[in-house]
């Protein structure tokens, strides 16, 4: 063989080789295209679901804002009443210490057969003035 052939066989083999390289680089190609786009997807999904979870985020500090000022009105209608309830309890402490009302009650619980002294221990008075209402009233 001539040298003629050897240069055809040597730069046929090269093409050979460098067509070869070209189809195992456009396959790598291809593979990195295909990896590129799973990754451009899984990455708009991510900045999706990252998307939601601030809205999840952004409504939980808003109701969590509107729980605390119902708490806060709850708070105040709560002391509202409270002191109301503390009003009532002063008036009706002071109705239970009106010698009127402890008069009805004496008179009341001597109708029922308590004894002086057990009506002394209930109105919070002595004996001897549990008798002398008892005595005002004729019984």
């Amino acid at each position: 063989m001539q040298f003629s052939h050897w240069m055809l066989l040597a730069l046929s083999l090269t093409e050979l080789l460098l067509l070869i390289l070209l189809f195992v680089f456009f396959i790598r190609l291809k593979r990195s295209e295909s990896l590129l786009n799973d990754m451009q997807a899984k990455q708009e999904a991510l900045l999706a679901r990252m998307h939601f979870n601030a809205q999840l985020e952004q409504e939980l500090v808003e109701s969590f804002s509107e729980r605390q000022e119902q708490l806060r009105q709850l708070d105040i209608q709560l002391e509202a009443r409270a002191a109301g309830l503390e009003k009532l309890i002063r008036q009706a402490e002071s109705m239970s210490r009106s010698p009127q009302f402890l008069r009805e009650m004496i008179l009341d619980g001597n109708r029922k057969g308590h004894s002086p002294q057990q009506l002394a221990r209930a109105t919070g008075l002595s004996v001897d003035e549990v008798e002398l209402i008892l005595m005002k009233a004729g019984r």
